[in-house]
């Protein structure tokens, strides 16, 4: 009996030994469960945050961009809006930026046209909140290209040479012009970011297809 007593003694205490390193390991299974899911959350949670910080840095930049003055911007007020097609318009500035035009716009969802352009037309598409680029024979191909480029990708802007404006590069908006020296220089995307639709423009909203297609259409 003493012998029989012995080996139950000795069984359950194994037993015990067995439950007690399967709790310990499955309070460790549950331990990394859950250090794991809280660096992961963690992870998302900082991530997010991250996502959020660079879209307000982006938010704020724009912003700022938007309400800094663009530097040597030409701006003109009081701008007539009577259509007078066929009748052309004698413009006090070239290329204008504003005044009487032709009823109908050219379109300018990101048109890029090879050929002069009637600025009578052109003029419309400013009044709906466009931004015009315009360049002569001294501007540089590469700029060109790169200005086509971004113009193509521009809703509610539009590019075609001017051969006998003063300056190489020029931007037009509805009463505001600039000179620039080149694509790269900073006062482009200013001026878009400014200009697209923005403040200046007579017709918000309004329709910038629809309307001419263009010589090179």
């Amino acid at each position: 009996m003493t012998s029989h007593t012995s080996q139950s003694a000795e069984r359950r205490a194994r037993i015990e030994q067995m439950r007690q390193a399967e709790r310990a390991r499955e309070r460790r299974i549950r331990i990394i469960t859950i250090s794991v899911s809280v660096a992961v959350v963690a992870g998302l949670v900082g991530f997010g945050g991250y996502v959020l910080s660079r879209e307000q840095d982006k938010k704020e930049q724009q912003e700022a961009l938007a309400a800094a003055p663009v530097g040597e911007e030409k701006t003109w007020d009081k701008l007539t809006q009577n259509h007078v097609d066929p009748k052309p318009v004698s413009y006090p500035m070239n290329p204008p930026v504003g005044g009487d035009h032709h009823r109908a716009w050219m379109d300018c969802n990101g048109n890029v046209y090879e050929e002069e352009i009637p600025k009578e037309n052109a003029v419309h598409s400013l009044e709906h909140g466009a931004v015009w680029v315009t360049y002569n024979d001294k501007a540089p191909a590469e700029d060109v290209k790169k200005l086509a480029e971004k113009v193509s990708k521009t809703p509610y802007s539009l590019m075609s040479p001017v051969k006998d404006q003063a300056g190489a590069i020029m931007l037009s908006a509805w009463g505001k012009q600039v000179t620039v020296d080149g694509a790269d220089d900073e006062r482009v995307n200013q001026f878009f970011t400014k200009y697209v639709q923005g403040p200046q423009t007579p017709e918000p909203g309004a329709a910038c297809t629809g309307g001419l297609a263009g010589m090179d259409q």
